[in-house]
């Protein structure tokens, strides 16, 4: 059947690699981070710097997962 890889579809397939795909690189982004501040020594106040600041991004994706599966859409 074209359009499908391996019984999956096309947006089956996109789906997987948004959700858990960019998931995973949210996951070793934060680890990232957290190694920065620890190389740096930054404290306890320049780690919850770093966190908010460089992590306040990543809070919309993980809202707009979160809002999708309460709204259903």
């Amino acid at each position: 059947m074209p359009g499908t890889l391996f019984g999956f579809t096309e947006a089956q397939v996109a789906e997987f690699g948004v959700t858990f795909g960019l998931g995973a690189f949210i996951l070793y982004m934060l680890f990232i981070i957290g190694e920065l501040a620890y190389r740096s020594k930054a404290g306890k106040i320049g780690t919850f710097a770093l966190f908010f600041v460089l992590a306040f991004g990543m809070l919309g994706f993980i809202a707009k997962t979160i809002i999708e599966k309460l709204w259903g859409i």
